[in-house]
């Protein structure tokens, strides 16, 4: 599980509302949305264009959902060792994406950390939430890694009985989702929203970019902290202060270093990335906390990834950012 706050400000004041469109619901253990902008009288029908968008998200969370015991994924983790397994174009296409955020990330993100996640009481199946055993975690660390798993043309074979989690990614997958079905039918702007996940084109009711805030990180309040404008861009947040858990005064967060097996122990508060995909900014953004500031820093500037981090400091927050990101920081807050 991870956190990904963002709050979408939609500034209606003065608008039209026959030209704007919103279709809500929910998925993959969370809400989506998704707002249309149109310039003429002939806005979409909105029933029969949730029904195309209800049938895409259940397709995905049917691949790629660890919650549900008969998807894709599920029976991918439950198939036996060293037997290839079909998958899904969605799936492969997802995978890829993870390898070259792995690769990117030196190895900082991996979708097969699943295993030392469950450990720690922070998987799917209820448990308890505390600390493991060294013991334990040297064990369950022999599951987790990449290069236990291959990936060639529709199929994949472990080498051991890994454990597949997608959720770091799969919600910014299905934001591009369904902003590839929007784009099918000819919508020039609008706004989708997965879980926080969101993706903006063209521009807003009044004719400019999306406006979107990123979240204070506070686990006891949903507050602004900064607010750029974006348009045809995706942008995710990975935030480790709603998820966690505590032992003797010592904070426990869900996110996991896949590499050392503990969870991570820094003073990120969130990572928020822009992209042209949602699903790498996803992804990118879960791979940076883990990172940590400056080594995330280090590897967003060396691929020019535009990334605001917001830190803890005993005296509140402060923020870093990368250089492709410094023009929105210029935007007024």
């Amino acid at each position: 599980m991870r956190g990904t706050f963002l709050i979408v400000v939609c500034l209606l004041a003065g608008c039209s509302d026959s030209s704007t469109s919103l279709i809500t619901g929910n998925t993959m253990g969370t809400t989506y949305s998704v707002k249309i902008v149109t310039q003429d009288e002939n806005p979409p029908d909105e029933e029969a264009l949730k029904e195309e968008i209800d049938r895409r998200l259940l397709r995905i969370n049917n691949l790629m959902s660890t919650y549900l015991s008969d998807s894709e994924l599920s029976r991918f983790n439950q198939s036996p060792v060293g037997e290839r397994f079909e998958i899904s174009a969605e799936t492969e296409e997802v995978l890829r994406m993870a390898r070259e955020i792995h690769k990117m990330s030196g190895g900082k993100f991996d979708v097969t950390v699943g295993p030392l996640v469950n450990l720690w009481g922070f998987g799917p199946e209820p448990g308890n939430r505390k600390v493991p055993s060294e013991a334990d975690i040297e064990s369950t660390k022999a599951r987790v890694g990449m290069d236990k798993l291959l990936l060639d043309d529709g199929g994949l074979t472990k080498e051991v009985n890994i454990y597949l989690d997608l959720s770091a990614i799969a919600k910014g997958f299905g934001v591009d989702e369904l902003t590839r079905l929007l784009d099918e039918r000819g919508y020039e702007n609008y706004l989708v929203e997965i879980g926080g996940e969101l993706r903006a084109h063209g521009k807003n009711e009044r004719h400019l970019p999306w406006r979107i805030a990123v979240e204070k990180p506070d686990s006891l309040q949903r507050t602004p902290f900064q607010a750029i404008e974006v348009t045809n861009m995706a942008m995710a947040t990975s935030g480790d202060y709603r998820n966690y858990f505590e032992v003797d005064g010592k904070r426990y967060s869900h996110t996991i270093n896949p590499l050392t097996g503990f969870p991570i122990d820094h003073n990120v508060a969130s990572v928020t990335v822009l992209s042209t995909q949602t699903a790498m900014a996803d992804g990118l953004a879960t791979a940076i906390i883990v990172m940590g500031a400056d080594a995330g820093l280090s590897m967003a500037e060396e691929y020019n990834l535009a990334v605001l981090l917001i830190l803890k400091h005993p005296d509140g927050f402060v923020e870093r950012y990368t250089s492709a990101f410094e023009p929105y920081m210029s935007q007024l807050n």
